[in-house]
């Protein structure tokens, strides 16, 4: 019904830039939110970031205005921008997307992730 793919992972210096997209396919349902978490080795998975259909967005305390979600309706993606990166922020990347099916049911989908790695 849904799929989300990511892309835009990979090896950065600290205090360099990503941009991570989310690619959203398939039919048969409405987006509320969409979302990116992040989890890191032996930590629990986090929310990062997240944008409703309005165009409200949420941040993390530890984003620190460093990160910046949007949105291209038209091409049915989602980004984040990552700016001034952290060792810290290493982590796998997931978009997660909240909304509805045709009949009003609550769905959530989950991308593969894309694996973020920032060197000291």
């Amino acid at each position: 019904q849904v799929q989300l793919a990511e892309s835009g992972g990979g090896l950065v210096q600290a205090g360099g830039s990503l941009r991570l997209s989310c690619v959203v396919s398939g039919n048969g349902f409405s987006i509320n939110t969409m979302n990116w978490y992040r989890q890191a080795p032996e930590k629990q998975r986090e929310l990062v970031a997240s944008i409703g259909s309005s165009g409200t967005t949420n941040y993390a305390d530890f984003v620190e205005g460093r990160f910046t979600i949007s949105r291209d309706n038209a091409k049915n993606t989602v980004f984040l921008q990552m700016i001034n990166v952290k060792p810290e922020d290493t982590a796998v990347y997931y978009c997660k997307l909240d909304g509805r099916t045709q009949r009003g049911s609550r769905l959530a989908a989950w991308g593969q992730g894309t694996q973020v790695t920032v060197s000291s």
